[in-house]
């Protein structure tokens, strides 16, 4: 009721407690907001034994306490690792871990409150490395996975690749580490979540994926799902690290519904580093066979995942590893085999380039060093072996157009090569790598035959369009995009275009802004939507100023006979014109990608409908006294397709450059144990922004951007995606510089002063010149999966794949019964 204050509402234990609300002037009493601060383990692997929280609930300001018993039902992003709580039941997996929950009526309040809650904890056996949960199967961090700690295991073979190996001219084996790494968005993960009116629940979250948070706000919840209103904020950065539903957005909207009113919680930057979900630390072997011009016959990779200690992205992670290798260069026979463990340690995700920046590293430095023993120049050895466009890879991707050649020759050409390689003062040196990417996933995370992205378009006789989609904006631009695809098909320009997005009461779906999907999908959609606008309006006007609708044309607001400006209308008399027609204007679109022909197990990740593409040469200086390492120089060459925004195409380019210079010179989610004296805790080395090193501004190199534009016919316009692409080659390129520079390998990232000194040190004592690990851990793989090459007469299909041994004998079994049956009916 109106005007009143204090109105009694129910707490967890049932007992009344009183809440203030601030009565406003116009005499409507609306709830006031309250604060959210979570408990979190300082412990990284243990079990609950008992949770107090009565001195929490008896602290003056407290409105609520909640704990693990709140929340029975677990929730993930994968369909497959469905292992988290939004607070801890019974076990904590890492130090950070939620175990409780305060609502109070400040933040101040509501973390003091938090340090009363009493828990008693009993000690388990911490997993550092994945070595350690390799080697003891016990205790279990979780009780489901492949085997023990291990999460998932996989292995698959393309043909008979020791056979390619063992005849090739050369063989070479190397070994590769990638460390971890955050994503460092200048904002925190911050949820408000509040009862409307009708009693439904909204929440407002700065997520990447307001689609997959639903449905996670529905599960944990128990709660209907057109109930359940999730709006996403504009992010203030994301790359990533918030792609996957986290346990604070859960615990504020069931508190809000249980106080009725608005529950706030935004995470300090120390709680960021404990959510991570960043890159996942990854040891590589790669075994490769080459011919003597340097032309690969086969390659064999494996790969060791760290996965913290939840699934999040992780089974897909472990897959993107090895799935992209193949679509870059010319290999005609292939084997991966991918392990991720977990350890005790804050779980691991999608950070940008989702598992492929590790093994790209592994497979640029390798092929530098190919090209060194081969004496061939490796931007020349890489143009020699670029994959064909419009083929099929050995692990059954499909490429489409492929301008890696064009950009090669670009960066080639800009950055004068030719008169740098091997060729600068001691102590300067150029690299190159290479690499592809998505643009966007060709499978679903949760696998239907749904679209993955639709688009409303609702126009008004005032002449408005209004454009409605579920994707996200996190600084990337996807909303001009939005508004540029429809305007384009409309004659119209990007200011007439109003957008809402990633609100999932009143947008379509749109699974989320991750994998690169945004521009082609969401693009695709509102092309489609805005074609089928632009048809019931051409109809009307036809009509109306007695004209072949194909003549008619739409551009700068106006819709125009083909033939002469003197049959015309605006715009907005065109949308009069088709109400009165056809009712009220509003049109749909909506994209799915096409079937991927991969059918074996695990062919699901790794397909797209399009591959972008990227060459670039970084110059380093390094100082041999200090190793310390600098860049002054960065070129780089994109395939977009099309550049459906310039400016914003190359400000993605510059800040993958950005991104992918932090990790290669000082990024690293590095982990250390306290004394044991103190406690057994696993704790990050930098859990803050003063410690965690990243560039700044001042540490950014000259960058010269390339756009090399190839229209694909599966994209928006022909654009393909630019959100990851380049920054995977940055990384190994600036360890092949090094190389030049210097003289040293560093087969690990970061590339620090430290380790370019020891690799020195070692080059002077006469020992093999690098840093680096010497060796790979022993893993129990799983049978692998044979799939036969397309050009061998493969299907798509793993001849031992279980499912299809179960069809084969069921197919024999059926013609056998016929037989008999035939026999006897003779």
């Amino acid at each position: 009721m109106a005007g009143v204050i204090g109105r009694p509402r129910r707490r967890v234990d049932g007992r009344a407690k009183v809440t203030g609300q601030t009565k406003f002037a116009d005499d409507i009493a609306l709830p006031r907001m309250v604060y959210c601060r979570l408990l979190r383990s300082p412990h990284p692997h243990a079990r609950i034994v008992r949770i107090d929280t009565s001195k929490a609930d008896a602290f003056p300001g407290v409105l609520l306490t909640l704990t693990g018993s709140t929340f029975p039902i677990p929730y993930g992003v994968l369909p497959v690792s469905h292992d988290e709580h939004a607070l801890c039941q019974d076990k904590v997996r890492h130090v950070g871990d939620p175990v409780a929950a305060v609502i109070a009526r400040t933040e101040s309040i509501a973390d003091q409150a938090a340090k009363l809650i009493e828990v008693e904890y009993e000690l388990l056996r911490t997993f550092g490395t994945p070595e350690e949960s390799l080697l003891n199967p016990e205790p279990r961090i979780h009780e489901y996975g492949d085997d023990g700690n291990i999460h998932k295991a996989v292995a698959m073979q393309f043909g008979d690749v020791d056979a390619a190996i063992a005849k090739a001219d050369h063989i070479f084996e190397d070994t590769f580490f990638f460390e971890g790494s955050t994503h460092l968005p200048l904002e925190q993960h911050a949820t408000v979540a509040l009862k409307d009116p009708d009693g439904k629940l909204v929440v407002y979250s700065s997520t990447q994926t307001p689609h997959y948070l639903h449905r996670a706000l529905a599960k944990t919840l128990a709660m209907t799902a057109a109930h359940i209103r999730v709006i996403a904020t504009p992010n203030g950065g994301g790359f990533g690290g918030k792609s996957d539903p986290f346990n604070h957005e859960i615990v504020v909207a069931k508190a809000a519904m249980m106080l009725d009113r608005p529950v706030k919680i935004t995470l300090s930057r120390e709680e960021v580093f404990y959510c991570h979900r960043g890159r996942h630390p990854v040891q590589m072997k790669f075994r490769a066979g080459v011919t003597k011009d340097g032309k690969i016959t086969g390659l064999d990779l494996e790969t060791l995942l760290d996965g913290g200690a939840y699934g999040s992205y992780g089974v897909a992670s472990t897959f993107y590893t090895g799935a992209l290798q193949t679509v870059t260069y010319e290999i005609p026979t292939y084997r991966f085999r991918g392990c991720r463990v977990f350890t005790n340690k804050p779980a691991c995700g999608p950070k940008r380039g989702h598992g492929t920046p590790q093994a790209r590293f592994g497979q640029e430095v390798q092929l530098d060093k190919i090209a060194e023993t081969l004496k061939l120049d490796p931007a020349e050895m890489r143009l020699n072996i670029v994959a064909p466009p419009n083929s099929l890879t050995a692990n059954f991707m499909k490429i489409g157009t492929i301008g890696l050649a064009e950009c090669i020759r670009k960066v080639v050409a800009r950055s004068d090569w030719k008169n740098k390689f091997r060729k600068l003062p001691y102590g300067r040196g150029v690299g190159i790598a290479c690499s592809s990417y998505l643009s966007g996933a060709g499978l679903p995370i949760n696998w239907n035959d749904l679209p993955h992205s639709g688009v409303q378009l609702k126009l008004d006789r005032s002449g408005g369009v209004t454009a409605f989609c579920g994707a996200t904006e996190i600084g990337q631009g996807s909303d001009d995009v939005l508004a540029a695809c429809v305007a384009e098909i409309l004659g119209l320009e990007t200011f007439d275009i109003r957008v809402v997005t990633g609100d999932t009461d009143l947008t379509p779906v749109d699974l989320g802004s991750y994998s690169s999907r945004v521009t082609l999908m969401m693009g695709n959609a509102a092309i489609q939507a805005a074609e089928r606008a632009r048809d019931l309006l051409a109809e009307a006007v036809a009509e109306k100023l007695s004209v072949p609708k194909e003549q008619l044309v739409f551009a700068d607001g106006r819709v125009s006979h083909a033939e002469g400006a003197e049959k015309s209308c605006s715009f907005q008399e065109a949308v009069v014109f088709a109400e009165a027609k056809f009712g009220t204007i509003g049109t749909t679109g909506s994209y799915t990608p096409p079937k991927p022909p991969a059918r074996y197990k695990g062919g699901g990740v790794g397909p797209t409908p399009t591959y972008s593409y990227s060459a670039a040469i970084v110059e380093v200086e390094v100082d041999p006294e200090t190793g310390w390492l600098t860049v002054p120089n960065v070129w780089i060459g994109h395939d977009i397709g099309r550049a459906l925004n310039p400016t914003l195409v190359r400000g993605q380019v510059e800040g993958g450059v950005y991104m992918g210079l932090g990790e290669a010179l000082m990024e690293e989610s590095a982990f250390r144990r306290l004394p044991a004296k103190l406690s057994n805790a696993l704790v990050h080395k930098f859990p803050s922004i003063l410690e965690y090193k990243s560039l700044t501004s001042l540490d950014m190199p000259n960058i010269f951007t390339d756009l090399i534009e190839d229209p694909d016919p599966a994209g928006p316009f022909g654009a393909k995606e630019v959100g990851q692409g380049p920054l995977l080659p940055i990384m190994p390129a600036v360890a092949n510089a090094v190389y030049d520079a210097v003289g040293v390998r560093v087969d690990e990232i970061p590339v620090t002063p430290e380790k370019i000194l020891k690799a020195l040190t070692a080059k002077a004592a006469g020992k093999p010149a690098r840093y680096g690990p010497d060796s790979f851990p022993s893993i129990p793989w799983p049978e692998t999966l044979m799939v036969t090459p397309p050009w061998e007469g493969g299907d798509g299909r793993a001849a031992n794949d279980p499912k299809r041994k179960k069809r084969v004998a069921d197919a024999g079994t059926e013609v056998k019964a016929g037989i008999t049956i035939a026999r006897e009916a003779k």
